[in-house]
């Protein structure tokens, strides 16, 4: 690059929030090598429906019976597998990483071509659907449950997992690989002009809304290249990412650009997810006592109550017989192997016991100002 000309990033070169109208394959290969984040692909599922379905009661199912989803052979789906996902793999970034959902149709098909192309699979996640359709014909098993493949572009990409996040959207508790939520159904569910159901395979925004808090941060890019109605589009939107979709149904780019102009983002700072601690800068427990947050000599409680330990100067605690850092006291005190020492001791303010962390995180947030 010559001195004193200044690198264009690569997002400026994308049709950033943009629906490309035709072939997913050539629009993807039309755009810049390594320059989006995530890409979200929910394929053709080549379902092989035979004739129609009825219900008991003799009224026609509406399954996805277009020409989209049909395919002459296994083979000819294979080809039509490989040739997305090389080009999807092409404009993922490094670090980028890819979704994939499909149902026992398909789904194996789809994991043996990433893996082929070179992907890293990370988890399958399965969807499990609290209002599946019926077995109308009661030959098989009721289908309750679709297949999600998360998968970064190599091995040793630093993909994106907001792992806190994701634990905070699950009360708490580490987020698992089968998901418990509905279909697209009732107000959700998008109709076309003359009424009917706009799309046979729409997707709840609830499934992309998950998808997108756990595996990207704001403003990062996803692409879908089967765009349908634009759920993808519409979740990246409310949460702050940017979109680029790829679709070549006109009556679905229609239904999709209506419900874009719609959406309202949520506000930047309700954006902000709850980040790993091990990304967090460290704060000594010393540098509480260099700031005059907490005075050598200032008693410090134990959570409990029971125990009780002054600070020293050099950011150690004295207890009795035991000396040493937050850690090692309050471990000493309790007889235990280990002890977080920042949740485990209390100052006083105003006669109520405060945990030190609350000093920490404060530091903290001076940091970052």
């Amino acid at each position: 690059m010559l001195r004193g000309t200044k690198k264009v990033p690569v997002s400026s070169k994308l049709p950033l929030d943009q629906i490309l109208v035709g072939d997913c394959v050539e629009h993807m290969n039309a755009l810049p090598e390594n320059s989006v984040d995530l890409i979200f692909a929910d394929p053709p599922y080549n379902l092989q429906l035979r004739g129609e379905l009825h219900r008991p009661n003799n009224t026609r199912v509406d399954a996805c019976d277009d020409a989209w989803d049909q395919f002459s052979s296994f083979a000819a789906y294979d080809r039509f597998t490989r040739a997305w996902l090389a080009a999807a793999r092409r404009i993922l970034k490094p670090d980028g990483a890819i979704w994939v959902i499909g149902s026992y149709h398909n789904v194996f098909r789809l994991g043996a071509a990433l893996q082929d192309l070179d992907f890293w699979i990370l988890n399958d996640v399965v969807w499990r659907k609290t209002n599946p359709m019926p077995n109308f014909r009661g030959k098989r098993f009721t289908n309750a449950h679709e297949t999600l493949i998360w998968a970064g572009k190599t091995e040793a990409g630093k993909y994106t997992f907001n792992y806190e996040a994701l634990k905070e959207l699950n009360d708490g508790l580490q987020m698992r690989s089968d998901w418990v939520m509905p279909i697209c159904s009732g107000g959700e569910r998008l109709k076309n002009r003359a009424g009917e159901k706009a799309h046979p395979t729409q997707k709840p925004e609830a499934l992309l809304h998950r998808v997108i808090v756990g595996t990207t941060n704001p403003g990062d890019v996803i692409l879908d290249p089967f765009f349908g109605t634009g759920t993808t589009g519409a979740a990246a939107r409310r949460l702050g990412r940017h979109f680029i979709g790829i679709e070549r149904e006109s009556d679905y780019i229609e239904v999709a650009q209506d419900r874009l102009a719609r959406v309202v983002p949520y506000e930047a700072d309700a954006l902000k997810v709850t980040g790993s601690k091990r990304a967090e800068p460290r704060i000594p427990f010393g540098s509480l006592v260099e700031r005059g947050l907490l005075r050598p000599g200032e008693e410090l409680w134990s959570f409990n109550g029971r125990h009780k330990a002054k600070v020293r100067a050099d950011g150690t605690l004295i207890a009795h017989d035991a000396r040493g850092s937050i850690h090692q006291v309050g471990a000493a005190l309790e007889g235990a192997p280990s002890c977080n020492g920042w949740t485990y001791w209390h100052f006083r303010r105003d006669g109520q016991p405060v945990p030190i962390d609350m000093l920490r995180q404060q530091v903290r947030s001076e940091m970052q100002e």
